[in-house]
C-alpha cells in the first residue's frame, strides 16, 4: 500500500515553489502577516482574584510586608490585559487560518477578501480551541499544583509528590492526545470547513470517517509531518542565526562608538543603547516571521495534498491547485 505522505513530500516543494515565485515584496508582507498570527500559539490560563479584600493594606500572609491596593489593582489590571490581548490575538489567529488556506487554494493572497468571507468559521475555530484548551490548561495547573502548594503551605509533600508521579504519563498521553486534536483540526479541519462551508463539528465528523477507514495513511502523515515540521524549523532557525548575525554586528559598531563618545552609562548613551536593542529585536521578528512564510506555506501544502489523496472527495486543491504533479 502506497503511503501518501511519503508521496507527497517531494510534490509539496514543486507546489510550494509555484505559489512563492515570482518573489514579490508585497505579497510576501502580506504572507508573513498571516503567518505572524498563524504560526503563534496563545494560551488562556486563567486566574481568580479575592474581591473580598477591604480597602487600604492587602494582608499578603506570610510575608514580612504588605502591598497597597494600588499596586495590586495594577498588577491585576496588566494581567487583565494580558489575558485581553492574548485572547485577541487567537481570535485573529483562528481567522487568520481560513485566509491562509483560501490563499494557498487559490494561489491569490487577499487578506481584506477571505476574511470577510471566513471570520465567522474563525470565531468558530476559535470557540473550538478554547473548548478543548481550557481543560488542558486546567489539567496541567492542577498537576502542577499537587508539587507545588505543598512546598508553599509546608504541608507534608510525601502524598501530593506520589500523585505528581503517577500523574506524569497521564498528563502526556493526554497532552500528546489534544496536540493531535487542535493539530488536526488546523491542517485538516479548517480545508474541510471551507470545502464544505460547514462548522468545526460538521468537518471533524467527515474526517473522523476517513480516518477510520484509513487510520493507516493518517497515522504516516501525523509522522512524516512531525518530522519535516523539525526539519524544517531547524533551517529556519539557521537561516534567522545568521541573519542576526549580521544585522549584530553593524548594532555592536553603533553601541562601541556611542560608548567612546557618549559612554552607555550616560543618558544619551542608555536612550541609543535601548534604540538599538528595541530596532534589532524589531528587525530580527520581521526576519523571523518572513522565514517562516515558506516553512509554513510549505507544510500546509504537503497537508492539503495528503488530504487529497487520502480521500479525493477532499481534495480542496482540485479547482484552484497550481500545476500539481510538477516538480
Amino acid at each position: 500500500m502506497a503511503l501518501h505522505a511519503v508521496e507527497n513530500v517531494e510534490e509539496a516543494f514543486g507546489v510550494t515553489r509555484e505559489f512563492l515565485t515570482p518573489i514579490t515584496v508585497r505579497r510576501w508582507l502580506k504572507l508573513a502577516l498571516v503567518v505572524f498570527f498563524v504560526g503563534s500559539g496563545v494560551s488562556f490560563p486563567t486566574a481568580q482574584f479575592n474581591t473580598s479584600t477591604p480597602p487600604g493594606d492587602v494582608s499578603t500572609g506570610d510575608l514580612p510586608f504588605s502591598l497597597p491596593v494600588d499596586v495590586v489593582t495594577l498588577v491585576v489590571a496588566l494581567v487583565a490585559a494580558g489575558l485581553l490581548l492574548g485572547g485577541l490575538f487567537a481570535l485573529i489567529g483562528a481567522i487568520m487560518e481560513f485566509v491562509l488556506i483560501e490563499s494557498l487554494r487559490t494561489g491569490e493572497v487577499s487578506l481584506r477578501r477571505y476574511w470577510r468571507q471566513r471570520w465567522r468559521q474563525g470565531l468558530r475555530l476559535f470557540g473550538f480551541r478554547i473548548a478543548i484548551g481550557l481543560p488542558m490548561i486546567v489539567l496541567f495547573v492542577g498537576w502542577l499544583a499537587l508539587l507545588v502548594v505543598p512546598i508553599l503551605t509546608g504541608r507534608d509533600p510525601t502524598i501530593p509528590a506520589t500523585a505528581f508521579l503517577v500523574g506524569i504519563p497521564v498528563v502526556l498521553l493526554i497532552g500528546v492526545l489534544y496536540a493531535l486534536v487542535s493539530g488536526l483540526t488546523t491542517v485538516f479541519v479548517v480545508p474541510l470547513m471551507i470545502q464544505a462551508d460547514s462548522g468545526v463539528l460538521a468537518a471533524w465528523r467527515r474526517l473522523w470517517g476517513s480516518i477510520k477507514i484509513a487510520w493507516k495513511q493518517y497515522l504516516a502523515y501525523v509522522v512524516i509531518a512531525f518530522l519535516l515540521t523539525v526539519a524544517t524549523g531547524i533551517i529556519a532557525s539557521i537561516v534567522v542565526g545568521i541573519v542576526a548575525v549580521v544585522l549584530l554586528i553593524p548594532i555592536l559598531i553603533i553601541a562601541a562608538i556611542a560608548h567612546v563618545t557618549v559612554s552607555l552609562s550616560s543618558t544619551v548613551g542608555f536612550v541609543v543603547l535601548v534604540a538599538l536593542a528595541l530596532l534589532f529585536g524589531l528587525a530580527m521578528l520581521v526576519v523571523g516571521t518572513l522565514a517562516q512564510v515558506p516553512v509554513v506555506t510549505y507544510l500546509r501544502y504537503y497537508a492539503l495534498l495528503v488530504l487529497g489523496d487520502i480521500e479525493g472527495s477532499f481534495d480542496v486543491l482540485s479547482e484552484h491547485q497550481p500545476s500539481r504533479g510538477e516538480v
